[in-house]
């Protein structure tokens, strides 16, 4: 197959936009992701659109994709809605590289829109837990909060863990996120805010927990054959894999890893024959402030056990090892549902372009970004280089 490639990428401002549609926020972040194309971009050389969407709020559930990117000025193409929870726009951008690498395109354009923020708690909370595992989770009375908390306490049963090292999660990505013009929290905390916060799901806090976001993310994928048109700096997508997983967490084997991460991460280390340790950054799947903690651990950072130590030694922060969430995460960068995993990757272009500004990662040269659906009933890791990295 041929080689993919990043041509462009562009987000909105994540947060609060009651001012904005699902199709203006969409041709906000399409306008964007040409404009940072270096050589120039015309629309007319888009072959295939895939738009991620949860659909919060049951906004036009159906054509979707169409009502995007007709909007957006891409009149005529293929155009498709994928919904895979909270890593839908990771998918969306999946396909348009499977798009690419099949030869069915030369330009394709993954991305995805969300609208969470016009609606009351007890709505929002409703179209959170669809992701979740309908019978014997949601209708029960389980939020995602407490998934995630139990996925905590199992954590810190089984490992020198403490909630502590939670907040820890949430201020190393405050300060991330403070450096960084489009998020939607983006204030620093102290520790003792991150521990003192109000209990919502215990052992979770406020501070342990992501925002609910309005926000939209695209990203331009090119054929080897046509990508000099558009750069002389091209980031090569050098893996991707994807898994899934029992929706439901009563259902797996364990509750202190994802092995969707997990399977997802090995594919796309295979696929791009690199090992962990060649990573420069990741942007990882922070939902909730134990799951960066599992993410360190499914995507190989570490061995099992070991996260807290990665953060007590600094190896995560910005001028660490592995800088982790340099763009501020989904914890204070927000998590607008369909719009995330393409966000990440955009953050992730901006950082091998070496336009990420205050937190751009000294010499990033490999890149990888994390996406999970709902509490990991799928996911999807994508593998970018610069060229010149190898």
């Amino acid at each position: 197959m041929r080689d993919a490639y990043i041509i462009g990428a562009g987000q909105t401002p994540f947060g609060a936009m009651p001012e904005e549609s699902y199709r203006s926020l969409f041709t906000a972040a399409y306008e964007e992701a040409a404009d940072s194309v270096p050589d120039g971009f015309d629309d007319a050389v888009v072959d295939d659109a895939v738009v991620g969407s949860l659909g919060v709020g049951g906004r036009q559930l159906g054509l979707s994709g169409p009502a995007a990117t007709e909007h957006a000025g891409l009149h005529g193409i293929p155009s498709s809605r994928v919904e895979n929870a909270c890593a839908a726009s990771g998918y969306a951008v999946r396909q348009a590289v499977q798009a690419v690498k099949s030869g069915m395109a030369d330009v394709a354009l993954g991305g995805g829109v969300e609208l969470m923020t016009d609606m009351s708690s007890d709505v929002t909370k409703y179209w959170l837990g669809v992701s979740g595992e309908t019978e014997w989770e949601r209708l029960t009375g389980t939020t995602f909060s407490g998934v995630y908390a139990q996925m905590a306490s199992a954590y810190m049963d089984e490992y020198e863990a403490t909630p502590e090292h939670l907040s820890m999660v949430a201020v190393k990505n405050h300060e991330n996120g403070a450096k960084n013009p489009k998020a939607h929290l983006g204030f620093e905390c102290s520790l003792e805010d991150a521990v003192d916060a109000p209990v919502v799901a215990d052992p979770l806090n406020l501070y342990h927990c992501c925002p609910t976001s309005d926000g939209a993310a695209a990203v331009l994928v090119a054929s080897e054959d046509v990508v000099s048109e558009y750069t002389d700096d091209p980031i090569r997508v050098a893996g991707v894999g994807a898994a899934s997983e029992r929706v439901g967490l009563f259902q797996r084997d364990t509750y202190t890893a994802i092995s969707s991460s997990e399977t997802a991460a090995e594919s796309a280390y295979d696929q791009a024959d690199i090992e962990p340790a060649e990573l420069d950054f990741a942007e990882v799947h922070d939902c909730f402030a134990i799951a960066e903690l599992l993410a360190y651990e499914d995507l190989g950072f570490c061995d099992r056990g070991e996260a807290p130590q990665l953060l007590e030694e600094g190896r995560t922060e910005l001028g660490g090892d592995l800088p982790v969430n340099a763009s501020g995460g989904l914890k204070s960068k927000g998590h607008p549902i369909g719009a995330t995993g393409a966000g990440q990757i955009a953050e992730a272009f901006k950082q091998l372009s070496g336009k990420a500004g205050d937190r751009q990662v000294e010499d990033a040269n490999v890149g990888l970004t994390h996406n999970v659906g709902g509490s990991g009933g799928g996911a999807v890791v994508h593998i970018l280089e610069r060229e010149v990295a190898r």
